[in-house]
C-alpha cells in the first residue's frame, strides 16, 4: 500500500494552457491508460495571447487556485509548447556524421546555414531512414523564450516541469493508441480550437510539417454555462455567417497545405489519404461535414469514448483529448 501511495504522489500530471483555458488530466496507475481525474478553468481574455503569456501575475494566481482545487500540489508536470512558436523541418545532413555528432552539428549550423523563424531555439530531431547516400533528419524547434516562460511559471507555483511536448505529436500519439492503421497512411490532423487552427501532416507516422493559423475569437459572442458534466459549455450567440466565413478561410488554408504537400513536395506522387479533425471548438461536427464536401478522402473526428475507459466510466470531454495524448508520452 505504501509503495502504491508513493507512486501516486510522484506520477506526472498533464497541464495544457491556451488563450482561453487551463486544462489538466492525470492517469490512474495501471497497465492501461485510464484517465483518473481531469479539470478545466476558463481564462479571462488577454492573460495568454497566441500562446504567449501576457499577464504572468494573473496567470500564476489562477494556476495556484487550480492546483488547490485539483489537489496537485508539488507534482511533476508535463506541458505543451505553444503552437505558434513551433516549426518542423526536414533537413539534409552530411552523410559521414555519426549519430552522436548530429546535436553538435545542429548547434553550429542553426543561425548560419539552417535558418529558423526565431532566435535561440530549443530543438530535438529524429534521423530519417537513409535513402542511398542521402541522409536527412526531421528537426523539431521551438522558441526558447516561450518554452522557458511556461517552465518558469510552473516552477513558481511549486510544480516540477519534467517534459515539454508538441500538440501535433500528442494528438498523433492518441490516434496511434486508438486506431489500427493501414501499413501506409498520409494523415492530416486538424486541431480546430476556438481561437486557432493547427494543421500537421504525418507520413507513415512521421510528422513532416505543421502550419498554424489564428482565427478571430470574441468571448462576448459566446455564452458560458455549466453543463451536467460539471464542465463549462459555450453557446454561440453571434451571426453564424461570421463562423461560416472563418471556416471558408481555414478551408482555403487547408487546400493550400494539401497542394503544397502533394505537388510541391511530392510532385503529385504522394497523396493525402485521410483527415482527422479534433479540438475544443463546439462545432466540430459541422466543421467535419463542411470539410467532407470539399475533399474526396475520409474525414473523421478523433473519438476515444468507445476505447478509453475512465474512472467510474465518466465521459472524458473531447476538449481533454490533447491532454490525454500528452499523458500517453512514454507510456
Amino acid at each position: 500500500m505504501a509503495s502504491a501511495l508513493l507512486s501516486f504522489k510522484t506520477r506526472p500530471v498533464e497541464i495544457v494552457v491556451n488563450d482561453h483555458s487551463i486544462r489538466y488530466i492525470e492517469l490512474k496507475n495501471s497497465d492501461e491508460p485510464i484517465p483518473y481525474k481531469w479539470g478545466e478553468r476558463y481564462l479571462p481574455p488577454g492573460i495568454v495571447k497566441e500562446g504567449k503569456i501576457v499577464d504572468r501575475e494573473s496567470l500564476s494566481i489562477i494556476l495556484e487556485e487550480c492546483i488547490d482545487v485539483w489537489k496537485i500540489k508539488r507534482r511533476k508536470v508535463r506541458f505543451l509548447v505553444p503552437n505558434p512558436s513551433v516549426t518542423i523541418r526536414k533537413l539534409p545532413i552530411p552523410a559521414d556524421l555519426n549519430i552522436d555528432e548530429i546535436q553538435g552539428y545542429l548547434y553550429m549550423e542553426i543561425g548560419d546555414t539552417i535558418h529558423l523563424p526565431f532566435e535561440e531555439p530549443v530543438f530535438d530531431f529524429i534521423v530519417l531512414p537513409q535513402q542511398e547516400e542521402k541522409r536527412e533528419i526531421l528537426l523539431f524547434a521551438a522558441h526558447r523564450e516561450h518554452v522557458t516562460a511556461y517552465s518558469e511559471l510552473f516552477s513558481s507555483v511549486k510544480l516540477t516541469p519534467v517534459a515539454a511536448d508538441l500538440s501535433s505529436l500528442a494528438l498523433y500519439r492518441l490516434y496511434h493508441h486508438l486506431t489500427e492503421k493501414p501499413e501506409t497512411e498520409n494523415l492530416l490532423i486538424i486541431q480546430f480550437d476556438l481561437d486557432h487552427v493547427n494543421m500537421s501532416i504525418f507520413e507513415n507516422e512521421i510528422p513532416f510539417f505543421t502550419r498554424h493559423q489564428d482565427i478571430s475569437f470574441d468571448p462576448n459572442l459566446w455564452d458560458t454555462t455549466v453543463g451536467r458534466s460539471g464542465f463549462q459549455q459555450l453557446t454561440y450567440k453571434g451571426d453564424m455567417k461570421e463562423l461560416t466565413v472563418q471556416l471558408d478561410e481555414v478551408t482555403k488554408e487547408i487546400n493550400m497545405m494539401i497542394d503544397f504537400y502533394q505537388f510541391s513536395l511530392n510532385q503529385g506522387k504522394n497523396e493525402l489519404t485521410k483527415i482527422l479533425v479534433t479540438g475544443d471548438h463546439p462545432f466540430l461536427g459541422t466543421i467535419q461535414e463542411e470539410l467532407q464536401k470539399q475533399f474526396d478522402f475520409p474525414i473523421d473526428i478523433l473519438d476515444s469514448s468507445s476505447q478509453i475507459s475512465t474512472e467510474k466510466n465518466r465521459p472524458l470531454p473531447s476538449s481533454h483529448y490533447l491532454a490525454l495524448g500528452l499523458a500517453l508520452k512514454e507510456v
